[in-house]
């Protein structure tokens, strides 16, 4: 049963990336110049890598976190000052990405 849902998950994607470039547009419609389209391009994937690994960053910090108070009950104060401070500068560098992620997306830095 599973096998057959990967299976047929995974011929969907594929039939779906073959079909996908048959409702894009010509490239008379595309306009800019190739280094605000790069910018964009940069700035997405900046923006997913930033996420994908302040959450894994996250992620390992709750769980040191969470066996460090089973460990230790009576440190938990400490243990969750030290967690939110961390948790706030990792969310703090992905909210910095998401700004410069942005301003590349819509404030055009370069010359079109």
């Amino acid at each position: 049963m599973r096998k057959s849902l990967v299976l047929s998950l995974t011929v969907l994607f594929v039939a779906a990336g073959f079909v996908a470039p048959l409702f894009a547009q010509g490239t008379a419609a595309a306009g800019g110049s190739e280094v605000a389209k790069w910018s964009i391009i940069t700035a997405g994937f900046a923006l997913a890598i930033a996420a994908a690994f302040g959450a894994l960053g996250q992620s390992k910090g709750l769980s040191s976190a969470a066996e460090a108070i089973a460990r230790n009950p009576s440190a938990t104060g400490d243990i969750r000052f030290a967690l939110i401070l961390g948790l706030v500068l990792i969310e703090s560098l992905v909210i910095y990405v998401l700004l410069v992620a942005l301003i590349l997306f819509f404030v055009k830095p370069f010359p079109v």
